[in-house]
């Protein structure tokens, strides 16, 4: 007999993460379609389930509903659960079963730990997973604490505990769901604790440690010991300080004598008001001013925030901080007539130059293209529509109200940008294209005017 060689499918990590996160999305779509997870009568639409299950996985933020209104418990405990491993990542969690079965990762599984963490090389991936667990565990706890510390001053010990766990884990994982459309009267999001300096220090707290990465914080734990820090983390710091500070003093300028926005507040309200959105428009999605009342100027300073993103390793969204530094760094250079990007004395590698690029670009691409398919779509103003747009892309959650009006079609779209948003499209890309080869031969140099 002639035994029949058959292949084994071997599936590449992007490929693996990819296909990970679709699993994730339509196991959490079906368990909120369900009657149980609906306050109303019936259930949500699966288009509606599979949205917010996207959204959720995905830690964007964006919702077609109310989700502390329309949301039974066993609805917002979905939610809760979809938010903590998007993100965290599946992997991750994955992983923090295999601990407790005391199963030994192979190989394999580090390499795909290593694309999901963003890691430069397999080794010490294992080590880094179990830090983030730890890590993500204890920020997590502690900002459950202190939130529920303030709001039992003015709901029911239980509730205020229920609502500083879920808004402790939505809030540190960049995901941007909250729970007070529940409170009848109230406005959405955190607009009700806009003078509140504990809300908004923790808040800020949160947000800053969920999205510099964990490769950052873990950094940040060892530097009393080794008084080092990686380049890295000296990119990721010093890019997220600047970021907060201009984004502070551009957004308190420009909504300075707005009647909708800051003017009606005190002085401290005006700076934690400015200073929150600053810091939460890199990816977060909570907000204590409404965004819909901003100037036509914030709210496009705001998508350029958004755009730029977090740091890699974390589970916020956009082109991340340290492509926009490289990028910087390679405008810079280019002026100064220099050949080698150099951040704190460091050179930085070409290839590095060239992913920064090619990220930058396709991510603008898809930006622009989706804005301009939900124009036909959505009758909507075309700013809304590109701030929604951007704001799936980059995972942020803040919308200018366009998403509670979606078409079916529209839903659709943010759907499909959501989840490219979250893996980044060059790894959507790697996921969907065949094993690359190495090219056997290199064509001369040609050289083309440019400017």
């Amino acid at each position: 007999m002639v035994k029949r060689s058959r292949k084994k499918l071997i599936l590449s990590p992007p490929q693996v993460l990819a296909l990970g996160f679709i699993v994730l999305i339509l196991v959490g779509s079906v368990l909120l379609s369900l009657p149980q997870a609906y306050a109303g009568e019936g259930r949500l639409s699966y288009l509606d389930a599979l949205f917010t299950a996207t959204s959720a996985t995905c830690v964007t933020g964006l919702s077609v509903f109310n989700t502390g209104a329309d949301l039974t418990v066993f609805g917002e405990l979905v939610i809760l659960v979809l938010v903590q491993i998007g993100g965290l990542g599946f992997m991750t969690m994955s992983t923090l079963i295999a601990f407790v079965l005391r199963r030994r990762i192979s190989y394999q599984e580090r390499l795909i730990l290593q694309e999901a963490m963003n890691h430069h090389s397999a080794e010490g991936v294992v080590r880094l997973v179990r830090k983030v667990l730890l890590y993500a565990l204890m920020i997590e706890l502690t900002g459950a604490v202190l939130l529920t510390s303030r709001w039992s001053l003015e709901m029911p010990f239980g509730q205020a505990v229920y609502f500083g766990i879920f808004h402790s884990v939505s809030i540190f994982n960049n995901a941007g769901f909250d729970l007070f459309g529940s409170f009848s009267g109230r406005p959405g999001s955190f607009i009700h604790y806009v003078g509140d300096p504990f809300i908004n220090v923790v808040a800020m707290i949160l947000i800053f440690l969920g999205g510099i990465g964990f490769i950052v914080i873990s950094d940040l734990l060892t530097y009393p010991r080794n008084r080092k820090l990686t380049l890295h983390s000296q990119v990721v710091l010093s890019a997220s300080a600047v970021l907060i500070v201009v984004g502070t003093l551009v957004i308190l300028v420009f909504e300075y004598t707005n009647p909708h926005t800051l003017q009606p507040l005190s002085p401290m309200g005006k700076t934690f008001g400015a200073m929150l959105q600053s810091v939460s428009s890199r990816s977060a999605g909570v907000t204590t001013l409404d965004l819909s009342s901003m100037r036509q100027a914030t709210q496009f300073f705001v998508m350029i925030l958004m755009f730029i993103g977090a740091a890699p390793g974390s589970s916020g969204g956009g082109i991340k901080v340290t492509t926009f530094v490289i990028l910087i760094g390679a405008t810079l250079a280019m002026v100064r007539g220099k050949e080698d990007i150099v951040l704190f004395e460091r050179r930085i590698a070409k290839d590095r130059i060239y992913k920064a690029i090619t990220f930058t670009l396709l991510s603008f691409i898809l930006v622009v293209l989706s804005a301009m398919v939900l124009s036909i779509t959505e009758e909507y103003s075309f700013l809304g529509v590109l701030f929604e747009t951007v704001s799936a892309y980059a995972t942020a959650g803040m919308s200018l109200g366009l998403t509670a009006q979606l078409t079916d079609a529209g839903k659709m779209f943010l759907i499909l940008l959501m989840f490219v948003g979250r893996l980044g499209p060059v790894s959507l890309a790697y996921s969907l294209t065949p094993q690359q080869k190495k090219e056997r031969f290199r064509y001369p140099e040609g050289k083309i005017t440019i400017g």
